[in-house]
């Protein structure tokens, strides 16, 4: 491996982990990271996120890098209006399910292990759907970022694999920090579900500000018409 290309790997593994700490990316998988009861919890919701992510960007880039095309402006756009979409629909169930957990806050000590499990696999396979969605939204730049940076089909599955790594990590580390304050209120119900009431509160209002940007400030709705 030539110098140039360690150089371009390197800064893409560097852009991965600026990627996952986009506002978006951060709020979605925060929603998530809220309900965990261990800081292993939300340390794999991170992961889980980066893998979906990662396997949507690199299925999608590798098939449009192949065909030499790319995905135009207002199917771009269209596909980033999914992602305020699931911002609203994540907050909107989040706080669903806060309401529900007050109402049953007397039986919280009885739940089974075999409950918890439960729980904790909906909420990684919640964490890949998230990443899926984002991967598909930035499916359109990373293409061209990946065909402005490298010159052969390997060097680019090689250069999103390691943009997946980055943001992988990247993500991983931000969930395990922000999982901290909810799993050390998890003892505490009416500071546990404030902390939930206010990331979900922020997910759909970012939700809904990140539509009406798109929709009407980036021209996305004239567009359809």
């Amino acid at each position: 491996m030539d110098i140039t290309l360690f150089s371009v790997l390197a800064i893409g593994f560097l852009l991965g982990i600026k990627h996952a700490i986009e506002p978006d990316h951060v709020i979605a998988v925060s929603t998530i990271a809220s309900k965990s009861r261990k800081l292993w919890d939300a340390s794999l919701a991170g992961v889980f996120w980066g893998i979906g992510h990662t396997a949507t960007l690199f299925t999608i880039g590798i098939i449009l890098i192949l065909m030499k095309d790319d995905i135009s402006h207002k199917w771009s756009m269209s596909l980033e209006f999914l992602v305020g979409i699931m911002l609203v629909y994540l907050g909107i169930t989040s706080f669903l399910s806060s309401r529900k957990n007050k109402q049953h806050a007397h039986l919280q000590e009885e739940h089974s292990e075999n409950d918890q499990l439960n729980k904790r696999e909906l909420s990684y396979f919640k964490s890949l759907f998230i990443g899926f969605v984002h991967g598909l939204a930035g499916s359109a730049a990373m293409v061209l970022l990946t065909m402005s940076a490298v010159d052969s089909l390997w060097q680019g599955s090689l250069y999103i694999l390691i943009f997946g790594v980055g943001t992988t990590i990247g993500m991983l580390v931000f969930t395990t920090i922000l999982g901290i304050p909810f799993v050390l209120s998890k003892k505490r119900f009416t500071l546990s579900r404030s902390l939930i009431m206010v990331t979900a509160t922020i997910s759909v209002l970012f939700g809904i500000y990140y539509m009406y940007n798109l929709g009407f400030t980036e021209g996305l709705f004239k567009l359809w018409m």
